[in-house]
């Protein structure tokens, strides 16, 4: 039986070309205005970590914005990035220019397990701040009112089981009472290992997944 469920953003609820072509460069282009004192301290913090790990970021010397466009370059999943991007989205959100953005499936969707006593929350690498501005702000209205909890990567990497037994004691649900739904095979099998069901979202540019047998979902509406 499936009491709650979990789902992942990018290529799940929400376009990844609205991530990728519209947040991240947005992110890129106003991360200067966004440097304070705290910021560049977390930042700080990851680049010693990355040149203890033998990695190669620009010397710090060259500026904390060298760094966070080569934390961009890669896609890391780093919180320090996240919380900075998110608080950059944030400002514009407030200004205007950026609204949330979901597949036309979704509203209908969290409104229905909403109604029927299905517990939904949102675990995605992005900041809460902005996955809550993400669903706050569709043309479909805020969506957060369906939405119970949200996981970041301060819950740890998506990738990890372990981070699924969190979630799933933060639910305090059995983990099989559970379902996540994610467009990355890798996700799903950490989630998997912890107990959860999984089900593969299948939407229109999501990249291809190696093979694998997990049920699949193309749109909410088969669900």
């Amino acid at each position: 039986m499936t009491r709650a469920i979990l789902l992942d953003i990018e290529g799940t609820t929400t376009p990844i070309t609205f991530v990728y072509d519209v947040l991240f460069p947005f992110a890129r282009a106003h991360a200067q205005e966004h440097l304070d004192e705290e910021v560049q301290r977390s930042l700080k913090l990851e680049h010693d970590a990355d040149i203890q790990k033998g990695l190669q970021p620009p010397p710090w010397s060259s500026g904390a914005l060298a760094y966070v466009h080569w934390l961009m370059a890669q896609d890391r999943k780093s919180t320090a990035l996240k919380n900075l991007q998110g608080r950059i989205w944030q400002e514009g959100y407030r200004r205007g220019e950026l609204h949330g953005e979901v597949y036309p499936d979704v509203p209908a969707a969290l409104e229905r397990w909403h109604r029927t006593g299905i517990d939904v929350r949102i675990y995605s690498s992005g900041s809460i701040l902005a996955q809550q501005l993400i669903f706050s702000t569709t043309r479909y209205g805020d969506l957060t009112r369906y939405l119970n909890g949200y996981f970041d990567t301060t819950t740890g990497p998506k990738t990890e089981s372990s981070s699924y037994t969190a979630i799933a004691t933060a639910y305090g649900l059995p983990a099989p009472e559970i379902l996540f739904v994610s467009d990355a095979v890798r996700e799903l099998d950490a989630a998997a290992a912890a107990g959860l069901q999984a089900r593969l979202a299948i939407r229109p540019g999501n990249p291809l997944q190696p093979p694998n047998s997990y049920p699949t979902l193309a749109s909410f509406e088969e669900s």
